[in-house]
């Protein structure tokens, strides 16, 4: 692959690297760092990527790699207490929904938050179960389950 060709590429799904690491980090400056890490290991390893999945199956799989492996600080986890604090402040601002939606997904586990950012993109289970290594069964119930867990979030009453 050119490097013309891997960075249209990368700018074609880069919305998918900022999805993976919007969902795993909050400090701004660790973000733009982990952006070009992630854009970094892809092109350490497409001469890996032989086309049997799509690019942005492939890349998903790199980001999410690169996302769990980066530990320069430690992963800020949200307070279930703060999740229902913020459905009281975002009552009927669609933004704010949104942003609580992504608290209640960062409250999963790595791999059901995972899991659920796959899903939300599109990706079937079949697909979901070969980026992440897990069966299709497993990938179906850790859904179903993390869905559960959102939604009792989401409607959390204060």
């Amino acid at each position: 692959m050119t490097e013309k060709t891997f960075t249209d590429l990368i700018h074609q799904h880069r919305g998918i690297i900022f999805k993976v690491i919007r969902l795993y980090i909050r400090d701004e400056d660790d973000a733009q760092d982990l952006y070009q890490e992630i854009v970094y290991q892809a092109w350490r390893s497409v001469k890996n990527f032989k086309g049997d999945s799509k690019f942005s199956t492939w890349l998903y799989r790199v980001s999410l790699n690169t996302v769990l492996t980066f530990k320069r600080k430690p992963m800020l986890v949200i307070p279930y207490e703060d999740l229902a604090s913020l459905k009281t402040a975002a009552e009927h601002d669609h933004q704010d929904e949104r942003q609580l939606l992504y608290l209640a997904i960062q409250s999963l586990s790595e791999v059901d938050r995972m899991i659920m950012a796959l899903h939300l993109d599109g990706y079937t289970n079949e697909e979901i179960a070969e980026i992440t290594g897990l069966t299709k069964n497993n990938t179906a119930v850790r859904l179903h389950r993390a869905k559960e867990t959102v939604i009792q979030k989401m409607k959390a009453e204060v």
